[in-house]
Order: structure tokens, then C-alpha cells, then sequence
């Protein structure tokens, strides 16, 4: 699997000393054919190329994701 992935956005981790939260564009991240997703990666150690937690969400549902965070606020 060879997949390309470019790191956009690193961001402080509220409430954390060091944490940080990554968003990354991937490329083919199942495979050649899959289609791109956003990920979005949580790492307490602050380490953005490494989070322990993350999701991958297709960029068609982008919108809607994005919508729903809003009303959230």
C-alpha cells in the first residue's frame, strides 16, 4: 500500500501540556484506487506525525461533517 500523506494543519490540544491535534490530506489511503480523506489526529505527546488517536473521513462527506461540528459550538 502506498499512500501519500501531507501534513496541513498542526494545532494545540486544549487542556493538554503538549498535545496537539493534526489534520493531513491522504492520498490513496487503502490502496491505489481508494479515494483521499481528511485525517484527524490526536496526540497527547504532541507528536503530530505519530497521534495515537485518529479519523479518516472521505472528503465528500466533508461538508457535512464540518456542518454538524458547527452546530456543536
Amino acid at each position: 500500500m502506498s499512500s501519500k500523506a501531507t501534513l496541513e494543519t498542526t494545532l494545540p490540544l486544549e487542556g493538554t501540556k503538549n498535545g496537539v491535534i493534526s489534520i493531513s490530506k491522504i492520498e490513496e489511503p487503502y490502496g491505489e484506487g481508494s479515494n483521499t480523506v481528511a485525517s484527524i489526529g490526536i496526540s497527547l505527546a504532541g507528536n503530530a506525525d505519530e497521534p495515537e488517536w485518529k479519523v479518516h473521513l472521505p472528503l465528500a462527506n466533508l461538508d457535512a461533517v464540518i456542518e454538524a461540528l458547527q452546530k456543536l459550538k
